[in-house]
């Protein structure tokens, strides 16, 4: 028999992590890290105990080498205010700009800069399928191109008008437009997108991707759909229990006050969980806008 044969599986990253750690300051210590990261790319995000401060570094080069990354940040707290800014630490490395590929799609940002939600993947790929070649798209929180990329690169989108009000996005959004090569269709713009001067009546389909609540934008969104009626994609969050139902009425009651005709029923989806007992939802909406 072989000596790989023997040996048995191969454990986790972290699972090796936490036995080597075991044997430097004891299983009880051991036990508190957690199994948990998110890579992105040459990165990695981990949400480690304070208890465990002192052991950061030793901890952080031995999950960096497990995994074959170059850098670990430590998140410190919540995504902070609309520049959805994330709080975060250098455990390890130097080199905080990273990027991600999905579904052919490539994604450049500093990790300690910018927000990537790498829960997102399957919404951002669908973001994508949604789209028809030669629409029109606006994303009024289109951060480095979440879902503006995916729109013209695998859409086909002949326009996608991406704004967003942090100018580290916007710049990495310029950047990845012109990796994805789709330079010629993606219009970032720095702005707040609830004053900035946007075309109205032209959209195919407009992208609300700001949490917890899209919901105060609805009314923005309504008018920048073409006269014949284009889809909102309000995303927000809601209480697990009733999470889609809720979500649904309230973007019904969002467009209604925003004067459009709702086509259809709105569909809401579940995303991904959101804290203990939320969960981030996204409704799509066919919408007419009301008539000049």
């Amino acid at each position: 028999m072989s000596p790989s044969a023997t040996r048995g599986p191969r454990r986790p990253p972290v699972e090796r992590v936490r036995l080597a750690f075991a044997g430097r300051a004891g299983a009880e210590l051991a036990a508190q890290l957690p199994d948990g990261y998110v890579r992105l790319g040459r990165v990695v995000l981990v949400r480690w105990p304070d208890t465990l401060r002192r052991h950061f570094p030793s901890l952080a080069a031995d999950l960096a080498s497990a995994l074959g990354v170059q850098t670990v940040l430590r998140a410190t707290g919540p995504v902070e205010g609309e520049l959805r800014t994330p709080r975060v630490e250098l455990l390890f490395g130097h080199e905080t700009e990273t990027e991600v590929v999905e579904h052919g799609v490539r994604w450049r940002f500093d990790a300690a800069r910018v927000m990537f939600a790498a829960g997102n993947r399957t919404e951002r790929l669908r973001a994508g399928r949604l789209v028809r070649p030669g629409q029109t798209v606006v994303d009024l929180f289109a951060g480095i191109g979440y879902f503006a990329l995916p729109a013209a690169r695998l859409g086909g989108a002949s326009r996608v008008v991406a704004v967003d009000r942090n100018p580290v996005s916007i710049a990495y959004l310029e950047e990845n437009a012109r990796l994805n090569r789709v330079s010629d269709r993606v219009a970032p713009v720095l702005g707040d997108s609830r004053f900035i001067p946007l075309r109205t009546g032209a959209a195919d389909h407009v992208f609300l991707g700001y949490l917890p609540s899209a919901l105060p934008w609805v009314g923005r969104a309504v008018p920048l759909l073409r006269p014949a009626g284009g889809e909102l994609h309000v995303h927000l969050v809601a209480d697990s229990r009733r999470a889609v139902e809720t979500t649904e009425g309230e973007v019904a009651h969002a467009v209604e006050r925003a004067a459009g005709a709702i086509r259809g029923t709105p569909h809401g989806r579940e995303v991904k969980p959101y804290g203990p007992g939320r969960t981030h939802v996204v409704v799509d909406v066919l919408v007419r806008p009301p008539v000049a």
